[in-house]
């Protein structure tokens, strides 16, 4: 299924001028040679590699728009119906659960995006875009959100509501899939809505040509400990353990659409890989080097695979870096300098006495720019995620671009593995990427060279401590965990 012929592509996107953002949580791939030959006989000899992870408050200027803020993206053939894949995306980083009266809308005069690279350009063939309006009816009468229990999305006493356009942008043209749905509200508590549950099946729409799509909000679904930023957990390891994001909310959009509609020529059997991101675009005047660009959309974020922006990007490339466009990466020689020289190892050796592994990193090019395939020319020999595995993409045409890549032809795991790839599961990450796949955990392995070696690091076996979600994942879409109702300092 996975052997997969270099051919001609006669498709090239002419899309328009989407600048994108790279910002999430470290990439990682990581994988035994004999783990992935055990599990499907499928890939060649196959080494763990690293990607990116997620980003909360990850840039200076993002930090203070939280609205526009991509945290995660998440992407995975749907185990309620293998025909589609389905796409999650979360903004708003942070959010305490008794944030009244105002809570957390989405913005307005703003595009979310999700964006699909299908011919390995860098640039976008599909987005999915939607915009977001403001049904407000408490006037001068009241700062209540609500003013009674809300049972349905249409209850009079639900006084602040959000309503969306769902439209998809192509070369052809733009298409509306949905228009003027509800989008579930802020969870405000068990009194104000006693079985947000129910809200959300409301919330849930059918999409023009296939498919559904969910606006709302949810349990952030990134579980980590955040203290790697306190010297890599305390210099001693011993700051591990405590999932920063336990009891926080998020705001998210999930799309699940047949794979046909993703993949190059709508041929999701000849051409099973696609890239995947997230970006955010504000309406206004865009602050840029020598002055002031006014009018018109522009990107302030973006986010493919998770913790690039936090742990690739130094800190006064952060905000650029959220502002390109995939097809730039590879010509942005400090940032892909940071893939080939990456600080987080060497940090650990001052640290802790690990050695770094050796530089260039070109395992870690390969997979987090071009994704992993025999024809890529990096040193991991095995065909996985890249789009030149696609039959009928040009070679010449492709650009090594970060992007959350994922095979569609590779089946749903019936027993998921936290490790993913690292751990023989193939359609784990970095094979996009599943809300219940630990990428800190991976990609940490494969910063210390489990990439190349295809064995996990004993003394940092243990990761960062934190294995699962606080909140069980649903197994039907949009399978996120329900918001948290009660404060944070009281969750779980």
């Amino acid at each position: 299924m996975l052997d997969f012929i270099v051919g001609d592509w006669k498709e090239f996107h002419a899309m328009q001028k989407d600048q994108g953002r790279l910002r999430g949580r470290r990439p990682i791939i990581l994988a035994a040679a004999t783990a992935v030959a055990a599990t499907a006989g499928l890939l060649g000899s196959f080494g763990p590699g690293t990607g990116s992870a997620s980003s909360h408050r990850e840039a200076p200027l993002i930090a203070g728009d939280p609205q526009a803020d991509n945290t995660d993206v998440y992407a995975f053939t749907s185990p309620d119906d293998a025909s589609t894949v389905s796409l999650v995306a979360n903004w708003i980083p942070f959010e305490e659960p008794n944030g009244g009266p105002n809570f957390y809308p989405f913005a307005t005069n703003t595009h979310y995006n999700i964006k699909i690279d299908n011919d390995g350009d860098g640039r976008a063939d599909i987005i999915y875009r939607w915009t977001f309006r403001n049904e407000d009816r408490r006037g001068t009468s009241t700062f209540l959100y609500n003013n009674g229990p809300v049972t349905s999305l249409k209850d009079a006493t639900l006084l602040f509501r959000q309503h969306y356009t769902l439209q998809e942008v192509t070369k052809h043209g733009t298409k509306t899939l949905v228009k003027d749905a509800i989008a579930a509200p802020s969870d405000v508590g068990k009194a104000s809505m006693p079985d947000y549950g129910a809200l959300r099946r409301q919330a849930v729409s059918a999409v023009g040509g296939g498919g559904r799509t969910y606006a709302g909000q949810a349990d952030d679904s990134f579980f980590l400990d955040l203290r790697a930023f306190d010297l890599l957990y305390g210099a001693n390891l011993k700051e591990t353990g405590n999932d920063t994001l336990k009891g926080y909310n998020v705001n998210t959009i999930a799309l699940q659409v047949p794979k046909k509609a993703l993949a190059l020529k709508g041929d999701a059997t000849r051409n099973p890989v696609v890239g995947i991101w997230s970006t955010t675009d504000r309406k206004g005047a865009d602050v840029k080097l020598g002055g002031v660009q006014a009018g018109g959309y522009h990107q302030v974020s973006r986010l493919g695979n998770p913790l690039v922006n936090e742990l690739v990007s130094p800190a006064g490339l952060k905000d650029t870096f959220n502002r390109l466009d995939p097809s730039q990466d590879h010509t942005v020689k400090p940032l892909v300098n940071r893939v080939l020289n990456p600080e987080v190892p060497q940090l650990i050796q001052k640290i802790y006495g690990v050695p770094a592994p050796a530089t260039p990193r070109k395992d870690l090019s390969e997979i987090f720019l071009s994704g992993i395939s025999k024809n890529s020319g990096g040193p991991i020999q095995a065909d996985l995620n890249s789009q030149l595995l696609n039959k009928d993409v040009r070679a010449s045409r492709f650009v090594p671009a970060e992007e959350l890549r994922l095979n569609m032809a590779v089946p749903v795991t019936a027993q998921p593995n936290r490790l993913g790839v690292l751990a023989g599961d193939l359609q784990g990450y970095p094979n996009g990427r599943r809300l219940s796949d630990d990428v800190v955990d991976i990609g940490l392995q494969a910063l210390e060279g489990a990439a190349q070696t295809g064995k996990l690091v004993p003394a940092l076996a243990k990761g960062d401590g934190v294995d699962a979600n606080e909140s069980a994942f649903g197994s039907a879409f949009p399978y996120l965990a329900l918001p948290h109702d009660t404060s944070v300092n009281q969750a779980g």
